[in-house]
């Protein structure tokens, strides 16, 4: 019933974002090597300016030579740039980058397969909340799918009547509006909601009326076994999205103005079909039958 989002423009859009950082961080330990090798030249370049060249002389810092810092400034860049390109393995050299690429990608890859996953789950926890009703139609049928004349049954049949009490108990009963005048009143201990186009109907306290069957469904999300029960426009559209349909398929063939819709076997299994003889109570011979889809 639910569509799955496509989260795949998302995670492109994570992996450009985790190239141009690393591309990034690989400009700005090249800026760094560059500033280091700065700060060498020109450590070297001071002290050879006042050792040969004399400039500066005299200048002292707590009575030191101001080279003898820049010597040891020097010293210290010198012993940590020795240290990046020898114990890290040719710091900043095309191998380098390749590897960090690599682990960062691998890193987005693994992150992205968890995505997916999360997305994943919380598409089928979403949908198993949604899902947690088991829609299904209720209907009796003639051999040539026949289930009403003029807003009204065609035969009377006591254990179809029964059985539709049984399963309907205390559930929410979905129909159209022709369906529901039907009834001489409301059935008792079922919630009924009823589909119709016309604005302001009038209903008795505790129907409840909506515009579409979406709607419909939706007032009935509490109910673990809302039951539509007709007429035929609505078994149609319901049709689509069932999980059960509950038939009593009369054993004659009739003329009607209304059908139930052919049931498509690929697509519904018969799990139970149980016959019943006529007799006093029933004018035709019948059988119960349950499908669920594949």
């Amino acid at each position: 019933m639910f569509g799955k989002r496509n989260t795949t423009p998302q995670i492109e859009k994570e992996q450009l974002e985790l190239l141009k950082n690393a591309q990034k961080r690989i400009k700005q330990k090249k800026r760094l090597y560059i500033h280091f090798v700065i700060f060498l030249i020109g450590a070297v370049f001071l002290i050879i300016a006042n050792t040969l060249l004399g400039i500066g002389e005299g200048i002292t810092f707590f009575g030191k030579e101001w080279f003898v810092y820049a010597i040891l400034i020097w010293f210290f860049l010198f012993i940590y740039h020795i240290f990046n390109v020898f114990i890290t393995h040719k710091f900043m050299g095309k191998s380098w980058e390749e590897e960090q690429l690599q682990k960062l990608v691998s890193k987005q890859k693994e992150r992205i397969g968890q995505l997916e996953q999360k997305v994943e789950q919380e598409i089928a926890h979403k949908n198993s909340e949604k899902k947690k009703s088991e829609l299904t139609l209720i209907v009796a049928a003639a051999e040539n799918n026949a289930i009403g004349k003029d807003n009204k049954l065609i035969w009377y049949l006591s254990d179809d009547l029964k059985r539709f009490k049984t399963l309907t108990n205390g559930h929410h009963i979905i129909m159209g509006r022709k369906t529901f005048e039907s009834f001489p009143k409301p059935l008792p201990n079922r919630t009924h909601v009823v589909i119709t186009r016309q604005d302001n109907y009038h209903v008795p306290d505790g129907v409840i009326v909506v515009n579409s069957l979406e709607d419909a469904l939706d007032a009935s999300k509490n109910d673990s076994q809302p039951f539509v029960i007709g007429g035929g426009d609505i078994y149609k559209q319901a049709m689509t999205i069932a999980d059960k349909i509950e038939i009593t398929k009369v054993h004659e063939t009739f003329e009607a103005d209304t059908f139930f819709p052919e049931i498509d076997t690929t697509v519904w299994k018969e799990i139970v079909n149980t016959f019943h003889q006529k007799d006093e109570n029933n004018e035709y011979d019948c059988s119960f039958i349950t499908y669920v889809r594949y």
